[in-house]
């Protein structure tokens, strides 16, 4: 692609997230999550597929990004979007810095040892949650209201959402292009081998699942007050619907790619969206035929089946 053409896109591209909830005002809502989602297949990728570590439990600092800041909202005293962003910086923060201090434990497992040993961070952290009357136990959490008309509150959130995704795709986009990216693809080729060559792994590991957990935090932050309600298993620590979804939007779309996980996760919420539409009673059921399908025919995500099919124009990109 020439670079009149690239910069078309990038305008292109830019005028349409300016316009959109202005052209689908109904939908502003479902276009904010559809954000949310983006970041979810982003971030779980970064150790999934750049990395290889498939983590079952990145819904844990999505968790504690929407209690730190919703907490904080309350019982700071501040004007709500000092709360909101003084509780937004918090949560990545506390979100990196849990996943520093787990990450120099877990992060020492492998392989399905290492999976296993994630699965229970968001059971565990969603029951701590509902038994802890500090965050409202079992009753949850009721974010300050938005200052302002219900339109207002969703464009707000919108382009909040909207500039949360680019910094992360962004961040992402450069991170993949320095030697640290390329550290982390050398231990997910092989391991050993980059150990051999004096990486320090365990290290890297940790420094790649802290900057997922910082974008996590942020996103969760934003998400407990877009929902307006904070229940601890249902929206913190949902592992059996944000925290399985994340990972079967970057399969989707082709693991450790960088535009896979955009791919799949637009796919994948628009069908979602379209289930709860137009199947309601069966859009769980119709849900999972989705996750069987992706697992069965989409092992390699769509880019990499487009790889498959299209060799010979992959490499020119890439060798470009």
């Amino acid at each position: 692609m020439s670079g009149a053409a690239k910069w078309t896109a990038v305008l292109g591209g830019g005028a349409l997230v300016l316009a959109a909830p202005f052209l689908a005002p109904a939908f502003v809502t479902q276009l904010a999550f559809l954000w949310l989602m983006i970041v979810f297949a982003q971030t779980w990728d970064l150790m999934g597929g750049q990395l290889g570590y498939n983590s079952f439990g990145n819904i844990f600092f999505f968790g504690i990004g929407v209690y730190a800041c919703a907490v904080l909202q309350r019982d700071a005293g501040l004007s709500y979007y000092e709360g909101l962003f003084a509780g937004l910086a918090l949560a990545g923060v506390l979100a990196a810095a849990s996943a520093a201090f787990l990450g120099l434990g877990i992060l020492g497992l492998r392989g399905h040892y290492f999976a296993i040993g994630t699965l229970g961070l968001g059971i565990a952290g969603g029951e701590i949650a509902a038994g802890t009357p500090y965050l409202g136990a079992g009753s949850g959490i009721v974010p300050p209201l938005f200052p302002g008309e219900l339109q207002a509150r969703g464009l707000f959130f919108y382009f909040a959402f909207a500039a949360l995704t680019l910094a992360t795709f962004f961040t992402l986009r450069w991170l993949y292009t320095t030697r640290f990216g390329l550290a982390l693809n050398a231990i997910r080729d092989d391991e050993d081998k980059a150990e051999a060559m004096g990486l320090h792994t365990t290290r890297l590991k940790t420094l790649a699942w802290s900057l997922s957990a910082f974008f996590l935090g942020i996103a969760g932050g934003l998400a407990g007050n877009l929902i307006g309600f904070v229940d601890p298993r249902d929206v913190a620590f949902a592992g059996a619907t944000f925290g399985v979804w994340m990972i079967l939007m970057a399969i989707l779309g082709g693991k450790g790619t960088l535009w896979g996980p955009v791919i799949g996760a637009v796919i994948f919420h628009v069908t979602q969206e379209l289930f709860w539409t137009y199947l309601l009673g069966w859009q769980r059921v119709a849900l999972g035929l989705l996750i069987v399908v992706i697992v069965v025919f989409f092992p390699q995500g769509i880019l990499g089946a487009l790889k498959e099919r299209y060799p010979d124009r992959f490499a020119r990109r890439d060798a470009a």
